[in-house]
């Protein structure tokens, strides 16, 4: 049975990743600053760590084959930066996984992270893929379009309230893929060698037709609003200056609402149209 460490584990993307990697039959040591109940059960166990904080790692991937890690920064903080954990904390894994002789590592980056050094979000993911790609080690690297679970996190506020406003005059495009589909190519994908794969799901849809689809599965009549998409660099320069984390959310929001997000490798059965109905009746 080859030991698989996860790091990440308790987050929601790294808790399909969990399940699927248990269902495969590996053993897992899973990863991460907090553990939680996600109904898991089999051959795991549990390592508490801070991937800013090298010597919570020590040990870390003893005996393991391979390592996965899911370490991103996605919400507001005025504590660290993109750069500390995407960056740095995911470099402290990878000298942890090399020390201890693991030859393979899996990663989770985005869709176009090579193609905008003034997104932080982004940037600093593309320069653990250069650290990971030079490190020795067989990777794989995943670069997904998002998940269901985001964009309906983005919408549903916004049709509660009566209206959506999307940035920018032209369409713009996306297949997200569900955390349960994409958690199922990872799994199948861990042992490729030095293979990157932009991922997404099987239905491609406008953010204008995201947006109605919502409103339909709310029950309510479609207000879409645009607004200019100059709009987001002013409230990021803004939240710079107030250094309270928010310039970075504020970057990745105007680049994923204003880029074509379609991945070219297209996996998994899950019908975002049908999550969206489920997500506004719950």
């Amino acid at each position: 049975m080859k030991k698989i460490v996860l790091a990440g584990a308790y987050g929601n993307l790294g808790a399909d990743i969990f399940k699927a990697l248990l269902a495969a039959g590996y053993e897992v040591v899973a990863a991460d600053m907090i553990q939680r109940d996600i109904g898991v059960s089999g051959n795991y166990t549990f390592r508490q760590i801070d991937v800013t904080k090298p010597e919570t790692l020590k040990g870390l991937c003893d005996g393991a084959d391979a390592i996965i890690s899911t370490v991103g920064l996605t919400k507001t903080s005025a504590t660290v930066t993109n750069y500390q954990i995407d960056l740095q904390g995911n470099v402290n894994l990878l000298n942890e996984a090399k020390a201890a002789g693991v030859k393979q590592f899996s990663y989770i980056s985005v869709i176009k992270a090579d193609k905008a050094p003034k997104v932080p979000m982004l940037h600093a993911k593309y320069l653990f893929e250069q650290e990971l790609k030079k490190s020795g080690l067989t990777w794989v690297i995943t670069r997904p379009t998002g998940y269901f679970y985001d964009i309906v996190k983005v919408f549903k506020p916004m049709v509660e309230k009566g209206s959506v406003t999307l940035l920018g005059k032209k369409p713009v495009h996306a297949n997200v893929i569900s955390t349960e589909d994409f958690a199922d190519f990872l799994v199948k994908h861990l042992w490729d060698e030095n293979q990157t794969y932009d991922i997404g799901g099987k239905e491609t849809y406008s953010y204008e037709e995201i947006a109605n689809l919502c409103f339909a599965a709310a029950g309510k009549e479609p207000v879409i609003k645009r607004a200019p998409a100059f709009l987001f660099d002013v409230l990021a320069f803004v939240n710079k200056l107030k250094k309270n984390g928010k310039e970075a959310i504020l970057r990745f929001s105007k680049w994923t609402l204003t880029e074509e997000m379609v991945g070219s490798t297209v996996h998994g059965d899950m019908s975002f149209a049908e999550y969206i109905k489920e997500s506004f009746t719950k």
